[in-house]
């Protein structure tokens, strides 16, 4: 498979950061596995890239952008000292910085990083995927196994409760019963649901 150098992409006016190509989930439905692309986005990494070089891709007029978002092949906070470096940068020139993230970086830094997340980013979005840790492994195969489903809720608790705007989000193909579910287990941890469509080609 080709690799590439692809450290940001636009996308919806957001400029989306691309940090790894590593991820503690192997989710069965994510675009990576069929696609070395996202809507024409070339984004399986040949390198990760340093602050410095993600920095020196960001427009120096801030505003060009609705947000800046660390999403792409990876899970972002395998990277977490270079996100932080990145995300606080980005918040100290006035922009607003969100997170795509599978809610296990407790889990992969063996500690709270929620503190840390805070002086970053402004936004967290975790996704939640599935209603029961059961069905969660099934879908997303965590390296962690089923501890997963709760670190990741514990994750948002936490996020949450240092005033970062953090919600669940699942796809809407899972059905209304287990959304309605997923709308407990969010209301529990005092965060939002969001329901998103599922885009089955992004090519």
């Amino acid at each position: 498979m080709e690799k590439y150098e692809t450290f940001t992409y636009a996308l919806d006016n957001n400029l989306y950061i691309n940090l790894t190509s590593k991820c503690s989930n192997d989710c069965t439905f994510c675009v990576r596995n069929e696609h070395s692309t996202y809507f024409g986005h070339k984004l399986w990494l040949a390198r990760e890239p340093s602050a410095a070089d993600v920095l020196a891709q960001i427009p120096d007029d801030i505003s060009r952008y609705k947000e800046y978002v660390f999403c792409g092949f990876g899970e972002p906070t395998v990277k977490l000292p270079v996100l932080l470096e990145i995300g606080r940068e980005l918040k100290q020139r006035g922009a607003t910085v969100r997170l795509n993230t599978n809610g296990q970086a407790n889990m992969i830094w063996k500690r709270d990083v929620s503190a840390e997340l805070a002086s970053a980013v402004d936004k967290i979005n975790v996704s939640l995927n599935e209603a029961t840790a059961e069905e969660y492994v099934k879908l997303c195969k965590p390296s962690f196994g089923a501890a997963a489903f709760e670190g990741l809720q514990d994750f948002a608790k936490k996020c949450a409760a240092r005033g970062i705007d953090t919600w669940f989000s699942v796809v809407d193909v899972i059905g209304a019963e287990k959304i309605e579910k997923c709308r407990e287990i969010a209301k529990n941890c005092g965060v939002a649901l969001r329901v998103r469509e599922y885009i089955a080609d992004s090519e």
